[in-house]
């Protein structure tokens, strides 16, 4: 059914939420019988990008000249021969060209960023799955969950999390910070404040945070709400 003119999607200055009524698609360079949703891009001034990749069974891309990190959605997706299901993840350090197939459909979230290096040791792919993850409560809080997908090192220059809230959780505070964020809703919704905006947010939704902007989310109904968190991480704010 047409929306007639009406979405809860939202563009500002500063942040966007983007719903899924509004999404559209299109291949990009290097994929085959895939399409991408791009999410967050230079476009609107973020320094990464991030969009969800449907592969048709047999579906194909290739990682590029930038870092990439790659989470299942559905389906399974297989990354330099090793197939990853639903809540696994990969990481592939840029220009190793790297084959991403699906042998019978699935979706997957991918971010690309280009590295500032710190003359570090050379990083290496790898691959992990959230569910063997210890989950870390937020500020004490054993209603918010924190996992960690990127390594605490300082070789990698952004961090990817996942948080998942019980039913009534909440930020503690209102975060204002110089890190921007990508963030994906996986499962649940809520409430999320955007400066002064307060928008309903559920599964599927995609919203990007630019550095500053004011942010704090809490969960309403009756399963945990969780979201998937891009932030850019480890540099010093002179070397962004």
């Amino acid at each position: 059914m047409h929306n007639l003119g009406h979405t809860r999607s939202s563009s500002q200055r500063d942040h966007f939420l983007l719903t899924p009524d509004t999404f559209v698609r299109a291949p990009l360079p290097g994929m085959t019988n895939a399409t991408a949703i791009v999410h967050a891009a230079p476009a609107h001034g973020a320094a990464f990008t991030e969009y969800t990749v449907e592969f048709e069974p047999g579906g194909t891309m290739q990682a590029g000249a930038a870092q990439t990190f790659l989470y299942v959605l559905d389906g399974s997706v297989n990354v330099n021969g090793q197939t990853l299901s639903p809540a696994q993840y990969a990481y592939i350090p840029a220009n190793r060209g790297a084959r991403i197939l699906s042998e019978s459909g699935g979706r997957a979230v991918v971010i690309e960023k280009p590295l500032l290096d710190l003359n570090s040791s050379t990083l290496e792919p790898f691959t992990g799955d959230e569910r063997t993850l210890a989950p870390r409560p937020l500020g004490g809080d054993e209603a918010l969950e924190v996992r960690t997908l990127i390594p605490p090192d300082f070789a990698f220059d952004f961090a990817v999390n996942t948080m998942t809230f019980l039913p009534g959780a909440t930020l503690p505070m209102v975060e204002i910070h110089v890190m921007e964020h990508g963030l994906l809703m996986v499962e649940g919704g809520g409430i999320y404040r955007l400066n002064d905006h307060w928008y309903p947010v559920t599964a599927g939704d995609f919203i990007w945070m630019g550095p500053y902007c004011p942010q704090w989310f809490g969960a309403l109904g009756k399963k945990p709400a969780k979201y998937l968190l891009y932030k850019d991480w480890n540099r010093h704010p002179l070397h962004r």
